[in-house]
């Protein structure tokens, strides 16, 4: 038998093609199932990402937290230092002779003091309060000696060697203090262990 010519190739690729209802259906069917798991796979790779952008974000904050908190560490060491200058100044003040009332030099050394004071608190460093009769509080005191006899109880600061200074809300340097001992015993001044 001889082929039919008169029929064209796309005739007959429609002749080869199954439309049946059954065959249309079980294709549509599959169809579905091939959608639902490309979105599937889509909501998978959604979450992923976004937990990936979340991981980023508190990668980002916690790096920046540790360049702010090294640069911190790098400022307090600074203050630290600034803060002996602070110390050297307070025992020059506190033992500049009384001929020196008045004397040039003497305002020059105040002075001097008075721009160290206002540059720390620039940088939010304050003085710790001190005063004599109040509580020993550890967090902010640092007992060196204990004096007996005072009028004050036991336990309670009597004087203030050193100044102390916190830095925004934590403590930087405690204040070096002396606290009263109990009755009066042999030694007048015992340090504190």
């Amino acid at each position: 038998m001889k082929p039919d010519h008169s029929r064209t190739r796309s005739e007959e690729r429609v002749q080869e093609l199954d439309i049946s209802p059954t065959k249309l259906l079980a294709d549509i069917e599959a169809l579905q199932v091939e959608r639902d798991a490309a979105q599937a796979q889509a909501a998978d790779y959604l979450l992923a990402l976004q937990r990936e952008r979340a991981e980023f974000q508190n990668f980002r904050r916690r790096t920046a937290e540790e360049r702010e908190r090294e640069a911190g560490l790098a400022s307090d060491l600074l203050i630290f230092k600034v803060l002996v200058l602070a110390d050297d100044f307070d025992r020059a003040i506190e033992s500049r002779p009384t001929s020196a009332e008045g004397a040039s030099w003497a305002e020059g050394v105040a002075a001097i003091d008075r721009k160290l004071r206002v540059l720390l608190e620039s940088e939010g460093v304050r003085p710790i309060e001190v005063t004599p009769g109040a509580a020993f509080d550890p967090r902010e005191h640092e007992a060196l000696i204990s004096i007996p006899g005072s009028d004050f109880p036991e336990g309670v600061v009597v004087a203030e060697l050193q100044r102390g200074y916190r830095i925004r809300d934590r403590i930087l340097r405690p204040a070096r203090v002396a606290i009263a001992a109990g009755p009066e015993s042999s030694d007048p001044a015992q340090p504190i262990n």
